[in-house]
């Protein structure tokens, strides 16, 4: 199965901004992947170029992956490499390649007539990640809201994936009705969660609220997680959060309180970006799954520097942070032989491409990060539902940070 062609084309994504769509054509197998953008981005990611580079672009990638088998997933990802010739994928652009990567990884699983998962993953796939949910949002998705970049709600008592999913949905228009309820009016950031003008504490207690009531109402516990995005808040000295600043041993202590106070169960990049010690000393003094995002930047470099310091336990996995599907799939490799939890995320600019759905369960992650409703998020939601269908025996995996229900 031999690779024939790779075309691109310029589409859009769920902030109406372009973005590239890549196809890629073997003798009788077909794969396409769309790549989405983030509003909140790591310093050290993978660099997305001008999408009107794609002529260019397009003869490039063609010429240097054409003759490769669809099923040489690391000889093609070599040569996106050594096409671009960078360290970043400045050149081709981690954009365009990782389209490519995912396309041609797609091709594959179609030539073979099995789910992406399943080709990935083996037999050893079997297992449904719970989903992250973001239900209120501010910080860079959603400016005049809160400092926290997002509040999040994981089902935790869900018995299977729809169940789930159901819980969050349930979350999400029970928060409807408790700023309705007080007088406040919320809308939907960029990943369709609400936004309103409220303080953090705020939002704490109105999530805490609405989660009580659904978990009366459903009987399944939900636990609650932030994105706080410190990197946002960090001004080269202080965290700022309105008219209030911290130093970063303040910002520790700050969020150890919010885990205490709050039971939460999972705390994204807490620290800014390359406050390796500051992860490192609040990991200590938390018991919950503290992630990092632009820490890591799905890059083994920095998360082999975070394990040997000790920075984190969790590790958030984004394909086009890093270029190719085989970089991320050693990030993901690299994660879990230390025993650390592995979320696979979406970003802030989504599309309809399904690949993270199909990466969360091949890899085995505990949790995957991909909003609660809107088109471009029920594309992978919806699309476990139909995994949790093919599979034999499937099962929701362990969260370690919990007690079993």
């Amino acid at each position: 199965m031999i690779i024939e062609d790779v075309s691109y084309r310029i589409v859009f994504d769920s902030r109406g901004r372009e973005t590239i769509e890549c196809e890629v054509f073997a003798e009788e197998a077909y794969g396409s992947a769309i790549a989405p953008s983030g509003a909140s981005t790591g310093s050290e990611e993978a660099v997305a170029v001008d999408v009107y580079r794609i002529d260019e672009i397009e003869e490039r990638v063609s010429k240097a992956l054409t003759g490769y088998s669809i099923f040489e997933q690391r000889s093609v990802d070599k040569a996106l490499r050594e096409e671009d010739g960078t360290e970043n994928f400045s050149s081709i652009g981690g954009n365009f390649a990782i389209t490519a990567s995912l396309a041609v990884a797609k091709a594959a699983s179609d030539w073979l007539g099995i789910p992406l998962f399943a080709y990935l993953g083996g037999v050893l796939a079997d297992e449904l990640p719970y989903p992250l949910g973001n239900v209120i949002g501010g910080g860079a998705h959603a400016e005049g809201s809160t400092n926290i970049q997002e509040f999040l709600v994981i089902p935790v008592g869900a018995e299977n994936f729809f169940e789930a999913q159901f819980v969050n949905t349930r979350v999400h228009r029970a928060l409807k009705d408790e700023f309705k309820k007080r007088n406040i009016f919320a809308a939907k950031g960029d990943e369709g969660a609400w936004a309103a003008k409220i303080s953090d504490e705020e939002a704490f207690e109105i999530l805490s609220s609405a989660i009580s009531r659904v978990e009366d109402e459903t009987g399944v516990k939900v636990r609650i997680g932030v994105d706080i995005a410190a990197t946002e808040l960090w001004n080269g000295e202080f965290y700022v959060y309105g008219e209030k600043k911290l130093s970063p041993d303040e910002q520790v202590s700050f969020i150890a309180e919010l885990v205490d106070r709050y039971e939460l169960l999972y705390v994204e990049d807490p620290l800014h970006e390359n406050d390796f010690e500051g992860f490192a000393e609040l990991t200590r003094s938390v018991d919950c799954m503290v992630c990092g995002d632009d820490l890591f930047v799905t890059n083994i470099k920095r998360i082999q520097k975070g394990i040997e310091i000790r920075a984190a336990n969790t590790v958030l996995i984004k394909p086009n942070q890093i270029g190719t599907l085989s970089d991320t799939i050693d990030a993901v490799k690299l994660a879990k032989k230390e025993g650390w939890d592995v979320v696979v995320s979406h970003r802030s600019g989504e599309t309809e491409d399904d690949s993270i759905a199909h990466l969360s369960v091949a890899f085995n992650a505990t949790l995957i990060k991909t909003g609660v409703v809107g088109g471009e998020r029920t594309a992978k939601l919806n699309e476990l539902i139909r995994i949790e269908e093919y599979l034999d025996n499937p099962k929701m995996v362990e969260i370690k940070k919990i007690k079993r229900l």
